[in-house]
């Protein structure tokens, strides 16, 4: 059995597609939170990429965090979204990392990747997660299925992109939000709320710059969608009032990103069915009680995603045409 990789948070960072981990069709499990932003992008690439019947997942409970961490409801009925653990019938998430490493002593987040031939974590990395289902069970796709193989939320060319973006929007917005939320003096909240708005204000102005775009880099979807979409989508819903991140919202002072997100949920298959507004709010109201202590979940916005409207269709069929004439011409 391959050692647990050494690195400095203890997360495991073994690659699927390596000899010890070949691709193959049910010989791994994914656990997820449907609360969790980080699992969402995971979840977003395999609904995307169409690897449902590849990789069965089990999903946690939002809530509580106390007494023992992310834990699995006792029946799929508990709390709909969340399921048992259908490899273990674990109580908690733990007990998974205790299976892989009986001395682990790192956080138990998700997402993770098991697999069931080494029984042990393969990886807990979300991105390392995301670029693998990218392309690891290519091979295994219907041969019709030509739009799921061809599908690359990392093409090669525009890989210094999204390297460069991810390289500022990673820390200063999809974990920005948290440090601004957690922040326990004055000082560093707003530092960190300044942060955050300068990020979606220099995400609002590459759109705003690139009207052509569907996309945040053109008329393809890549990572930086998806890992844009799941803090945008919860924005408005939750970090906004219980992380204190009251300059602006997205749907009234953020234009270009609100029609990207209202497409991006509305039009693409497979993202408005990851997406559980339940789980997302009452996961952050009921278990940060140093934040919200009495736990109360809030009401609104309403609604959670604003409608696609006539002249959203209209615009979006204007950059497809646009798209479908340039590639005529190349």
């Amino acid at each position: 059995m391959p050692d647990h990789p050494p690195t400095q948070n203890g997360s495991w960072r073994h690659q699927l597609g390596s000899p010890d981990f070949p691709p193959e069709p049910d010989r791994y499990h994914l656990y997820v939170g449907l609360f969790c932003p980080f699992a969402h992008r995971v979840l977003l690439t395999r609904e995307l990429k169409g690897l449902q019947q590849f990789l069965p997942i089990s999903v946690v409970k939002p809530y509580p965090k106390e007494g023992g961490g992310w834990r699995f409801p006792t029946t799929d009925e508990e709390y709909p979204g969340s399921t048992v653990d259908h490899l273990f019938h674990s109580e908690f998430l733990h007990d998974v990392y205790f299976r892989s490493d009986t001395e682990y002593e790192g956080k138990y987040s998700v997402p993770v990747l098991w697999d069931k031939k080494t029984n042990q974590i393969v990886n807990n990395e979300s991105e390392d997660i995301m670029r693998m289902l990218n392309t690891a069970f290519n091979d295994f796709l219907p041969a019709h299925d030509t739009a799921r193989r061809e599908l690359d939320f990392y093409p090669s060319p525009l890989r210094p992109q999204i390297n460069e973006i991810s390289s500022w929007m990673m820390p200063n917005l999809n974990s920005g939000v948290y440090r601004a939320g957690f922040a326990t003096d004055q000082e560093s909240y707003e530092k960190n709320c300044r942060i955050v708005f300068a990020t979606l204000d220099r995400l609002e102005s590459h759109l705003s710059n690139h009207p052509r775009n569907i996309y945040v880099l053109g008329p393809d979807i890549t990572e930086i969608d998806l890992k844009l979409y799941t803090t945008i989508v919860r924005f408005d819903v939750i970090y906004q009032q219980h992380f204190k991140l009251t300059i602006g919202s997205i749907r009234h002072n953020y234009p270009h990103l609100h029609r990207w997100l209202k497409h991006m949920y509305w039009n693409v298959a497979g993202v408005k069915e990851t997406t559980d507004f339940k789980h997302i709010k009452e996961n952050y109201s009921k278990s940060h009680a140093d934040v919200n202590p009495r736990a109360i979940t809030p009401l609104g916005p309403e609604p959670n995603i604003e409608s696609w409207t006539e002249k959203d269709e209209q615009w979006r069929k204007e950059r497809e045409q646009g798209s479908e004439s340039l590639k005529g011409h190349m």
